[in-house]
């Protein structure tokens, strides 16, 4: 039988790590001893570390892993799992993982998309955050310090118990968290009025190579600027968040507006794509693509859906004048709508019924985790019906089965704010963004071969009609299809490949800011920000 090429990656994969985890035995049990000789209080410390000899030591691994793809027996596993509940243990973690060769993954909710924050090749320890997640939120400044533990429907908790007219722009998944999401941007369904959740970070913590805790004012606008978008695993333990809480009227309209092939879903998408960016900033009306069965005519048979899913800042009576003046053809109607406050509505876009209690935002069990692939792009132009007709085409096909599209409308704020505002670039000229989402329930590397192998054949037939010079991508999408090196001492040159895609002009300024902070590249991962000093200078 031919070996696949997938089947060797996992099978160098092994090999590689079980020569790092034979080699690296005695440095193993040296960081132990250092964690606990260099711990302020040895007894504190020692009840957050796990290695495979404590019982307790899957669960706590596998807990906050989101991606199935990445809990198999083959996946590398940490030597050592660290869950601080105080600071000085990050702090400790950073200096014996210096002094004994231990590289550092840092979690806070593990939705990651390729599982970098819990998988490695060379020998490596988890900071997991999990513990280090308290909220205060001041309704008087409208503001809140968050803890990067924390998740996102933590946040939405928190801000209701004291304000229903309060809120934050981040991500639809409660279960997601605030480490990952924040320093990567961080959008959701008001995107258009407010921005990302990094355009409204004011302030941070963080843990430097150095062990040194810095905030604004003691880090420096440069590493202040690059963490809010460029990614913290690069620059060191991000701790908590500053953020701005934005304001949001008591009573919001949420809508879902399901149209298949068979309902003019085709034209309705093309008009959706010119017109989406336009509409008052107070309303986002995304489109997601799915598969269904359905019956038409009498007949069951399996069709393309697009939902038109809608978040207006308002009634539902202002939401319905606004269609009917901005998007006729969809034929809104009151019956499509539902009025709520703001929190609710984070509760109907994360996918839970109508009447769910708001005590689900606490639960960190993510009620979706399974085998996944998924992918980014940015739109310029409208794609025309017959590129329409070709995505539709590849959703027939039989990996595709649970696949997603999610068009999210761009303008508004998002034109507002300059490129280089922060390190995330995707601002002015995109109508909106893609996310190519791929699932799958059958165990297996070939299961697996086969669904990432549809990802990125969807990916291809979009090349032409997703930006170019450079083809963009999203860093909270992370995607090593689009370059990687295995040991994260990526070279600029290799760097750049993803680099620009992910942060276009802003790179070489990130490249910059990681050089000063952490000129040896200590925090690093298979796609962080390069030092130039720890290869090498760019040659101009």
């Amino acid at each position: 039988m031919k070996t696949t090429s997938f089947s060797l990656l996992s099978l160098l994969i092994v090999s590689l790590f079980s020569i790092s985890w034979v080699v690296s035995a005695d440095s193993h049990e040296d960081f132990l001893q250092c964690l606990s000789l260099h711990s302020q209080n040895s007894s504190s410390i020692s009840k957050v570390i796990y290695t495979a000899n404590n019982s307790s030591y899957s669960s706590i691994l596998q807990f906050s892993i989101q991606n199935l793809r990445f809990n198999s027996s083959e996946t590398p596993k940490p030597l050592v799992i660290v869950t601080p509940t105080h600071e000085s243990h990050i702090q400790t973690t950073i200096y014996c993982s210096k002094n004994h060769g231990m590289q550092i993954r840092v979690r806070s909710g593990g939705h990651d998309y390729e599982g970098l924050s819990y998988v490695s090749l060379i020998p490596f320890v988890i900071i997991d955050l999990i513990n280090l997640n308290s909220i205060t939120v001041d309704t008087e400044n409208n503001t809140a310090w968050v803890e990067t533990g924390a998740t996102v429907g933590e946040l939405y908790y928190r801000i209701a118990e004291k304000s229903r007219t309060l809120a934050f722009p981040a991500g639809f998944g409660h279960t997601v968290g605030v480490g990952g999401q924040f320093s990567g941007g961080g959008y959701g369904m008001m995107l258009r009025k407010h921005g990302l959740a990094a355009d409204q970070v004011i302030d941070a913590r963080i843990i430097d190579v150095n062990g040194r805790i810095l905030d604004r004012e003691s880090m420096g606008e440069d590493l202040f600027w690059a963490i809010r978008g460029g990614g913290g695993a690069s620059f060191g333990v991000i701790l908590a968040w500053k953020i701005n809480l934005v304001p949001v009227p008591s009573t919001v309209t949420v809508s879902a507006v399901p149209r298949t092939l068979e309902q003019n879903a085709t034209k309705l998408v093309h008009r959706w794509q010119s017109i989406a960016h336009k509409f008052d900033e107070n309303l986002v009306v995304r489109v997601h693509i799915t598969r269904v069965n359905t019956t038409y005519q009498g007949q069951n048979r399996t069709t393309i859906q697009a939902s038109f899913d809608s978040l207006y800042l308002g009634g539902a009576d202002e939401l319905i004048q606004l269609m009917q003046e901005s998007f006729p053809e969809l034929g809104l109607v009151k019956q499509d709508c539902i009025e709520m406050s703001w929190v609710e509505s984070t509760l109907y876009f994360a996918g839970f019924t109508s009447g769910e209690s708001l005590d689900v935002l606490l639960n960190r069990t993510n009620p979706y985790k399974g085998y996944f692939k998924g992918k980014s792009d940015y739109v310029k132009e409208p794609i025309s019906e017959k590129g329409l007709e070709g995505i539709w085409e590849r959703f027939y096909e039989e990996e595709a089965a649970l696949a997603q599209l999610f068009m999210v409308p761009y303008g508004g704020k998002m034109d507002e704010i300059a490129e280089s505002a922060i390190p995330f670039p995707h601002r002015a000229g995109n109508l909106y963004k893609i996310m190519e989402w791929v699932s799958w329930v059958e165990e297996g590397t070939e299961a697996s071969e086969r669904h990432v192998s549809w990802s990125r054949r969807l990916y291809r037939y979009l090349t032409p009609y997703v930006s170019k010079n450079p083809r963009s991508a999203y860093i909270n999408y992370r995607d090593l299809d689009i370059g990687v090196n295995n040991k994260g001492n990526t070279s600029y040159t290799q760097a750049s490949i993803w680099g620009i895609k992910y942060f276009k002009g802003n790179f070489n300024r990130l490249v910059h800011v990681k050089t000063m902070v952490d000129p040896a590249n200590f925090f690093r991962n298979e796609q962080s920000i390069p030092a130039l000093s720890s290869w090498g200078k760019k040659k101009k």
